[in-house]
């Protein structure tokens, strides 16, 4: 199979039939063989009965339905476990992503060798003060820190190869770092393709302003993950013996100077007390990663490496 095409939904029954019909469009002028996999993140309104009489019209249409509303990243992940085509993409549902951009992103994969190709929506319809500001700040500052040198990590538009999608695993809200996720798991040749966004005809956004708290305590986790995931020992070894030592050394001079000079009230002074605190706090610190690594040696992926071997 060619293309694989996966749909997360949270009450889009609206857009669903133009979208399935705009899809099918494109996929028969260019006679790929494909499959649209389109994933209900349990809606609460029609959605899923749109879904089922788009099935029943259309075999290469799935359908997947969750019990209650898990999140866009479950939606995602679920949809990539199913995905059976050579490339794999994934769009959302509200019509702001054009499957007029498939055949170009297929070839970027197929033909340009990228693992995986990111939409970048560099001209925006949103609103400036909530929606493209933020996202540029989010954008620069995820580039920073990340290393991976993409003007919009979060474009829903984004074309993978299989082995990608199979390689990574996608939860919480993990679904705005798929390029990070890819790149810490071996995938580097990320690339980037301006693709047209159109302004929503239905409903109405399903992400509110949590998304930014939400998104940078998932970068801070997800870096965190991806450099001290196997080796916590080393982050928390590193700063407990940091903190022990300099508590060592604050006590060391107190000490000193209740030896030598009589009058001195060593339990008196405030960095009697910095000194324990850090001493106390290194040494739990440690502890924290001595447990780590005892947790990563009992896990049972703890030697699980992605390996491409040239038979």
């Amino acid at each position: 199979m060619d293309i694989s095409i996966v749909v997360p939904l949270y009450n889009e029954e609206e857009s669903l039939p133009e979208l399935c019909s705009w899809i099918e469009k494109v996929m028969i002028a260019n006679g790929y063989s494909y499959e649209v996999i389109l994933v209900d993140d349990g809606s609460s309104d029609n959605s899923w009965i749109v879904v089922k009489s788009l099935q029943a019209k259309n075999a290469h249409i799935r359908a997947l339905k969750f019990r209650r509303n898990y999140g866009k990243s479950a939606a995602l992940n679920k949809g990539f476990e199913k995905a059976k085509g050579n490339v794999v993409i994934t769009m959302d549902a509200d019509l702001q992503d054009s499957p007029d951009e498939i055949p170009e992103l297929y070839e970027m994969i197929i033909s340009g060798g990228y693992d995986l190709v990111s939409g970048w929506k560099k001209k925006r319809y949103d609103s400036k003060l909530t929606k493209n500001l933020p996202s540029k700040i989010y954008n620069a500052t995820t580039r920073r820190l990340s290393g991976v040198k993409l003007h919009d990590m979060n474009c829903g538009l984004k074309a993978y190869r299989n082995e990608v999608v199979k390689a990574i695993e996608v939860y919480g809200e993990m679904h705005r770092y798929i390029p990070v996720i890819a790149k810490w798991a071996g995938f580097r040749k990320i690339g980037e393709k301006v693709v047209v966004h159109r302004k929503r005809q239905y409903g109405v956004t399903k992400f509110g302003w949590e998304r930014f708290i939400n998104g940078f305590l998932d970068l801070v986790s997800i870096m965190f993950v991806s450099r001290f995931g196997r080796k916590p020992m080393h982050l928390f070894g590193s700063l407990g013996t940091l903190l022990f030592l300099t508590g060592f050394s604050i006590a060391g001079y107190l000490a000193y100077a209740k030896i030598f000079f009589a009058s001195y009230k060593m339990t008196e002074r405030p960095l009697f007390y910095l000194g324990l605190l850090a001493m106390v706090l290194g040494t739990q610190f440690f502890l924290a990663g001595f447990l780590g690594e005892l947790i990563g040696r009992s896990s049972s992926d703890r030697n699980h490496y992605l390996v491409e071997e040239d038979n």
